[in-house]
C-alpha cells in the first residue's frame, strides 16, 4: 500500500503557494508557542518509527515522537554527546554471555495511545525489522534502519521489563547501535490494521504527539503532557514541520515570520539574516562532507589509489571554506584532526595541485587521455550543506588538473536509495561515486558501518566495496574491545589506514548553522547532527 507521508517533489511548490504557511501563521497566534521549522527535506519524513530523508529525518521526526532503549544528552553545547538511559534505565554487556547486551527497562512508561510499554513491544519493534515472517514486518523500516543496527542478531524476553539483545561476538558498540531502534505501539498498529494506518496515527512514547500529516506540505506535533521524563517534558505547545528544499526560500519564510526556526541558511543569506536581528547557530560536530569513491566493479578508475590521492589533492579546502561564508572547516579525513581517532596518516590530505597532476600522469591520464568521471549529488537533503554550489566548487577544481567530472543530479532520497543497492547494481554503473554526508560521532558510525566487509549493501553503508584484510582486522578488535581508551588507540590506527588509502574523498566539515528568530530560546545547538527540542519556547 502507498505510504501518504511519501513524497512528490513536484507538489512541493503547490503546497506552498496552496497557504501551508498561512495556517500555520494563525495557529502560533492563538497558543503562542509554536516552533516553525523550514527543513531542507521536500517532504515529510515517513512516520512508522524509522524515519526515512537521512539524519534530518530522524532528528525531527524520529527523536520527537519516539522514544529509544538510549538517547544522547543533548541538551549541552560543550561536548560531544554521550550515550545516556531512556527507555532502558540501565544496560550493560551480560555476565553470562560476553555476546550479550542486557538493557533493563523503565516501568511505568505509556504509548500515546495508553497502551503500556514493556519488553514484549520492544521485541515486537526489533521483529518488525529483523524477522521476516513476523506479521508486523516492515520492508520500508527495514531499509531505512537495518544499516545502522548490523550487530543486532538475537533477541530475547527475560521477564517482563529485562531483554537481551545479542550479536555474533562481543560487540561494544551495541548501544550505538540500538539509540536508533524507535519503538512504536504494537497495540496502535494492531488497532489500525497494519503499517498504513499507523503512519497516519503514528504512536510512541515521545516528548511530542502528531496531530496532523499533510504529505509534502506540514507535519504538526503537540506536547505529550503525560511524558514519563519530567525534565524533558517539551516547553512547546506545538511543532510544525514545514519541507522547504530551496535554501532561498527558507530564508524568505524567516525573514517574513513564516518560520521562526531554518536549518541550512545559505552562506550568502546569513549577513542579511543577522542584520535583520536573526540568532545564527553554529557548533562544529562529527560530520563529514565527502565524496564515496566506487572501487569495486568493473569501469572504476577510482580502484587505483594513486587516481583516489589525486583527487584528494585537488581540492582547494580553504576556498570552499571561504565559499560557505567560514560556515565549514577543511576536512582531513573522516574525523577533525583534534579527534582522538585523527592518529597519524602518513598521506596528508591538502591541496596540491602540481602532485594531484603528478599521480594521474603516473596512474596513465593526462591531456591526451583525461579521467572522466561521473559524481551522483542531491540539490538538498539531510546534512547536504549547500550541496549545488560545493560540487561546482569540486568540479572546477578538478578541471584544474585535468579531471573531466560530470554529475547526475538527483532527489536526496534517490541518492540513499542508490546507497543501498550498492555500487555493482546496474543502476550504478555509470556512477563513480556518491556525495552523501555523513556523521560521525562514533567509531561505528564513522568506520565499522563504512568499511567492513560485512556492510557491503544493503546489510550496510560500504557502498564503496571497500574490503581491506588489515582493515576489517583493525574493525574487529575495535568492536570487541570495551575499553575506551584502548578502543581510541585501535580507531586512530583504522583512521591512518582509511586515510593513507585514500578511501574517500574528504572536502570539508560542517558547523551545523541554523538561524532563529528572536523570539526562539531554549534552544542547545548540541555538537551532534541530532537535536533535542524539548526544551525550546517561545518568549512571548
Amino acid at each position: 500500500m502507498n505510504d501518504p507521508t511519501r513524497r512528490d517533489a513536484l507538489g512541493l511548490g503547490a503546497a506552498l503557494a496552496a497557504g501551508a504557511f498561512a495556517a500555520s501563521a494563525s495557529a502560533q497566534a492563538a497558543s503562542g508557542g509554536e516552533l516553525r521549522i523550514g527543513m531542507t527535506l521536500a517532504d515529510i519524513p515517513t512516520t512508522r518509527g524509522a524515519p526515512d530523508q537521512g539524519g534530518e529525518g530522524i532528528r525531527w521526526m524520529g527523536f520527537t515522537i519516539y522514544d529509544s532503549l538510549v538517547y544522547w544528552n543533548l541538551n549541552q553545547e560543550q561536548s560531544i554527546p554521550e550515550i545516556v538511559p531512556a527507555l532502558a534505565e540501565r544496560y550493560y554487556p551480560s555476565p553470562e554471555d560476553s555476546k550479550e547486551w542486557i538493557f533493563e527497562l523503565r516501568r511505568g512508561v505509556k504509548f500515546h495511545d495508553g497502551s503500556p510499554f514493556n519488553a514484549d513491544a520492544v521485541i515486537w519493534n526489533i521483529e518488525k525489522l529483523l524477522k521476516r515472517d513476523a506479521p508486523q514486518y516492515d520492508p520500508q523500516q527495514n531499509m531505512t534502519l537495518s544499516f545502522r543496527i548490523p550487530s543486532v542478531k538475537t533477541w530475547r524476553k527475560i521477564d517482563d521489563f529485562k531483554i537481551a539483545i545479542g550479536s555474533t561476538a562481543p560487540d561494544a558498540s551495541m548501544p550505538d547501535q540500538v539509540v536508533f531502534l524507535h519503538i512504536s505501539s504494537p497495540a496502535q498498529w494492531q488497532k489500525l490494521g497494519g503499517w498504513d494506518g499507523f503512519s497516519r496515527q503514528p504512536s510512541g512514547t515521545g516528548p511530542f504527539r502528531v496531530q496532523e500529516i499533510v504529505p509534502r506540505q506540514r507535519a504538526v506535533l503537540v506536547r505529550n503532557d503525560d511524558y514519563w521524563d519530567q525534565s524533558r517534558r517539551p516547553k512547546l505547545d506545538r511543532l510544525l514541520l514545514l519541507p522547504i528544499p530551496d535554501a532561498n526560500i527558507r530564508v524568505a519564510a524567516l525573514l517574513t515570520n513564516q518560520v521562526n526556526f531554518i536549518e541550512a541558511p545559505p552562506p550568502d543569506g546569513v549577513p542579511r539574516l543577522r542584520s535583520a536581528g536573526m540568532v545564527i547557530k553554529t557548533n562544529p560536530y562529527p560530520h563529514v562532507w565527502p565524496y564515496i569513491l566506487r572501487q569495486s566493479g568493473e569501469n572504476t578508475p577510482l580502484s587505483d589509489v594513486r587516481v583516489r590521492q589525486a583527487l584528494n589533492l585537488a581540492i582547494n579546502r580553504e576556498e570552499m571554506v571561504e565559499l560557505l561564508g567560514g560556515m565549514a572547516e577543511p576536512a582531513r579525513g573522516m574525523v577533525l584532526p583534534d579527534s582522538p581517532w585523527f592518529g597519524k596518516p602518513k598521506f596528508e590530505v591538502r591541496y596540491d595541485p602540481a602532485a594531484a597532476r603528478r599521480l594521474l600522469a603516473e596512474a596513465g591520464y593526462g591531456p591526451g587521455n583525461p579521467l572522466r568521471v561521473k559524481f551522483m549529488i542531491s540539490a538538498s537533503g539531510s546534512g547536504q550543506m549547500q550541496p549545488l554550489p560545493m560540487n561546482e566548487f569540486v568540479q572546477q577544481n578538478l578541471r584544474e588538473v585535468g579531471v573531466d567530472l560530470s554529475f547526475e543530479v538527483v532527489e536526496w532520497n534517490a541518492m540513499r536509495g542508490q546507497r543501498s543497492k550498492g555500487p555493482l547494481d546496474p543502476s550504478a554503473r555509470s556512477v563513480h561515486a556518491l556525495n552523501n554526508s555523513m556523521g560521525t560521532s562514533t567509531p561505528f558510525d564513522a568506520f565499522a558501518r563504512h568499511f567492513s566487509c560485512e556492510a557491503a549493501p544493503p546489510h550496510g553503508m560500504n557502498w564503496a566495496g571497500v574490503c581491506d584484510e588489515k582493515l576489517q582486522a583493525l574493525l574487529d578488535q575495535a568492536s570487541s574491545t570495551f575499553d575506551t581508551a584502548e578502543r581510541d588507540r585501535i580507531v586512530a590506527r583504522i583512521h591512518e589506514h582509511v586515510v593513507d588509502n585514500a578511501y574517500w574523498l574528504w572536502v570539508v566539515h560542517d558547523v551545523n548553522p541554523r538561524a532563529l528568530r528572536p523570539e526562539v530560546r531554549g534552544f542547545f545547538q548540541a555538537k551532534s547532527w541530532y537535536q533535542d527540542l524539548t526544551q525550546v519556547y517561545i518568549r512571548r
